[in-house]
């Protein structure tokens, strides 16, 4: 860890392949002013999500996002030092979606097993309950049929009750909402209890990977970027992953396979002419995954289109469905971006690491690294075996150090949230249309 951060949990990390990112880094720490001023115009335009959060990947040459999360999971990862921030941010989301609300009524996962995720839904209930509101947790759970408590590994206890609805309302036993905090992802489609509902529903329903595409969202952010690079004068390719898709695809019967290995080939083309253009000698690889979906299911990497047509029977099922058994018939084409962040393990040795940003309103409010151990830099991190070192930002976002080397910690994390935020405008942009 580094001495300027003693006490800040901030894990020490590297950075292969310098030179071209500090120079991005630097490029941004130039233009601050600039960009802050140009963040504050779009936000006054089109607001931000209530929340959001962002996986990047650090190259070394490149940092861009490769996900971007509207109902994310994870608070618990958040460092402690960060609560005041995240508290602050989540009043100034809220008393925009409601600005009369006295309670808010969370709408979580519905699963029970997942401890990790009952821990994120307790620290999200406790930035909401801070944050001055009164918090009741209605589940959709069908075998749920009183309130029920569960006690955590952190020794938090958790309180689910039954979502009910009385005309067009959302309840909890003894209490109606003012509003309602959705953190479900809605992956297997809208359930009925949420037709006609008359309070104020945060994120929209419209933002659940039942309607929203991953496709649309980087076409969105491809354009965020585009007037961003214009902006500051850089290549947008250093932050912007290429990505493509071809249609319906159905893994098990093997129909549309050409289709997306012709793609592949076609996107790993395009990546070896941005390659040259920057002097860079890596081998190009393409992420191919579910167009809508999250929790890192039905991913794979290729770095040729025989790799696909390469599937046994088993990773064409892993590749068929995502969250819920979902059956996935569009995937995304995405660039890969290789992952050069690395964290000190604890045996004395190093492993792989990707940060993701969390955003509440249009404030960066801090993030974590996910850590691999037994992954590589080109391949999916957000698989069984990662586990999670606090991401804590030293100081307010907007206030680097320009005084010191571009990849300091500080300076580092300004330029994970600079990239973390354009994705968050381009989720705005998506909730505006």
């Amino acid at each position: 860890m580094s001495d300027d951060f003693p006490d800040s949990g901030v894990p020490h990390l590297t950075t292969a392949l310098k030179g071209p990112l500090m120079h991005l880094e630097s490029h941004l720490l130039a233009n601050q002013t600039g960009i802050e001023a140009w963040l504050r115009a779009q936000w006054r335009e089109t607001p931000a999500p209530v929340y959001a959060s962002v996986d990047l990947r650090n190259a070394g040459f490149k940092l861009a996002p490769v996900d971007t999360n509207m109902f994310p999971a994870g608070f618990n990862n958040l460092a402690p030092e960060f609560m005041p921030l995240c508290v602050q941010a989540m009043q100034a989301a809220l008393e925009r979606a409601c600005p009369d609300a006295l309670g808010v009524l969370i709408v979580p996962e519905s699963h029970t097993r997942n401890l990790f995720y009952l821990e994120s839904l307790a620290s999200l209930a406790e930035i909401v309950t801070q944050a001055g509101y009164e918090v009741r947790i209605g589940s959709l759970l069908d075998d749920l049929d009183a309130a029920t408590d569960f006690t955590l590994p952190s020794g938090r206890s958790l309180r689910l009750e039954p979502l009910r609805r009385h005309d067009n309302r959302l309840h909890v036993e003894g209490y109606s909402p003012c509003a309602v905090l959705l953190n479900n992802d809605l992956s297997a489609g809208v359930p009925a209890i949420f037709e006609g509902i008359e309070q104020p529903i945060v994120p929209p329903l419209e933002l659940g990977w039942w309607r929203r595409l991953k496709t649309e969202h980087f076409t969105e952010y491809r354009r965020v970027v585009r007037q961003f690079a214009e902006l500051i004068d850089i290549d947008p390719w250093l932050i912007d992953p290429l990505f493509r898709n071809c249609g319906e695809i159905d893994f098990r019967n093997r129909e549309g396979e050409d289709c997306l290995a012709r793609n592949v080939e076609e996107l790993l083309a395009e990546i070896r002419v941005k390659y040259a253009q920057h002097g860079i000698d890596r081998e190009p690889f393409v992420v191919v995954k579910a167009d809508a979906g999250t929790y890192g299911m039905a991913v794979m990497t290729a770095k040729s289109g025989d790799d696909l047509r390469a599937l046994n029977r088993k990773q064409r099922n892993k590749m068929a469905s995502s969250k819920g058994g979902r059956d996935v018939q569009n995937v995304l084409l995405q660039e890969g971006v290789y992952t050069f962040e690395t964290v000190a393990t604890l045996d004395g040795g190093e492993a792989v690491a990707e940060p993701v940003v969390y955003m509440i309103d249009h404030f960066v409010v801090g993030g974590f690294y996910r850590v691999h151990t037994g992954r590589g830099a080109d391949e999916n991190l957000n698989a069984p075996g990662m586990h999670f070192q606090p991401l804590a930002f030293h100081q307010p976002l907007n206030t680097p150090d320009p005084g010191r080397e571009p990849d300091a910690e500080p300076n580092r994390f300004y330029a994970y949230g600079v990239i973390a935020r354009l994705a968050l405008l381009a989720a705005a942009r998506e909730l505006s249309q």
